[in-house]
């Protein structure tokens, strides 16, 4: 009876990881399959080796080399964020389908998972600070002098400039920026490659 109570506990958890968390915040609707597929997936293998004679320590080391194979492999990128809510769905399943003496410390313990998420995945959790590959139509080989010019295109504090590729023939810069804009002037940002003028 407490196997079918934590099997409940953890549908209800992954639901709210999936439709309470990440869809409303990110709207990704392959990312909900995936997520559900892992976590109902690993329940049933995980319930399915503990009634078995099978080494339990076995059958969730496979279902955990199994979902890190799918994330190595993937032919879409995810941001980090996506892979921490893939181990969270994994972590869910693994506490639903272990037999413990106590239901209440497995449902406490998904729930902390579930509450960990809401809480840094949150975006008003460090909102201020973005992320950003720039393209910049000149060949800026001086540390010092990116970091300023960066400052002023994006008209923010840069902590971090990483210059990803740096092209003379064409004079281009690409650099990996992470910045932190003003609390009056914080917006959205965004992750993906973005082309800038550059300042002479």
């Amino acid at each position: 009876m407490s196997q079918l109570v934590l099997f409940a506990i953890d549908i209800c958890a992954v639901a709210l990881l999936v439709f309470g968390l990440y869809f409303p915040r990110h709207r990704r609707r392959d990312l909900v399959v995936a997520y559900l597929g892992v976590n109902v997936g690993v329940l049933a293998v995980a319930s399915a080796l503990s009634a078995s004679d099978v080494g339990a320590g076995l059958g969730l080391g496979l279902a955990l080399f199994g979902v890190l194979s799918i994330i190595r492999l993937r032919s879409t990128e995810l941001d980090q964020h996506e892979v921490a809510y893939y181990f969270s769905a994994l972590a869910l399943g693994i506490l639903g389908a272990l037999s413990t003496t106590s239901v209440w410390l497995s449902g406490g313990l998904m729930a902390l998972i579930v509450a960990v998420m809401f809480v840094g995945d949150h975006r008003r959790l460090l909102r201020h600070y973005r992320h950003q590959i720039m393209v910049l139509d000149s060949a800026v080989t001086d540390h010092v002098a990116l970091v300023a010019q960066l400052e002023q295109l994006l008209n923010a504090r840069v902590h971090n400039a990483i210059v990803q590729r740096l092209d003379m023939v064409n004079e281009t810069t690409v650099v990996d920026v992470r910045y932190s804009v003003a609390r009056r002037s914080a917006a959205a940002g965004t992750s993906k490659p973005v082309r800038a003028g550059a300042l002479r």
